[in-house]
């Protein structure tokens, strides 16, 4: 089945684009970006901090079974347009992976659709080629799938 998300990365460029719309209207995909207990749902991870403004920062964390953390990231929201576009770096903890800049675009198509742009950029390009031989693009798409889902609920 052809995944609904698409992520387009050139050959030799450092960075990638992911492009999704959704049968949401653009309040509602903006929402699910910035309030932290959509957020929460749709990632599946805890959200420790997540400042919804420019210069605010964001955390978060995934623990296992047992309560031990396996994964941690977070950043620095540098630009925040509510509903039209947010700019991020983007941080793990404990893996060989650098910060990324993350550029979000909102845009509405109709009052019942809209599009997410998402445009990242790595530190290198093997560092983005790295990213690309994980299973990003089937995650990627899941983590929208779930979007979509849980803010049909929010309709």
């Amino acid at each position: 089945m052809e995944q609904k998300t698409k992520v387009k990365a050139e050959d030799g460029r450092q960075e990638m684009m992911i492009t999704r719309e959704f049968d949401l209207p653009l309040e509602l995909l903006f929402k699910a970006y910035v309030e932290p207990e959509i957020v929460e749902q749709w990632m599946g991870t805890k959200v420790l901090k997540l400042e919804s403004k420019k210069h605010g920062s964001w955390e978060i964390e995934t623990s296992d079974a047992g309560g031990n953390v396996v994964f941690r990231a977070g950043g620095v929201i540098h630009e925040f347009i509510p509903e039209r576009k947010i700019t991020r770096t983007f941080e793990m903890e404990n893996t060989p992976f650098g910060v990324q800049l993350e550029i979000y675009e909102f845009q509405r198509l109709t009052d019942d659709t809209s599009r997410l742009n998402m445009h990242v950029i790595y530190e290198s390009v093997a560092q983005r080629d790295q990213v690309l031989k994980l299973p990003f693009a089937q995650g990627i798409n899941m983590a929208h799938n779930r979007i979509q889902n849980i803010a049909d609920k929010l309709k």
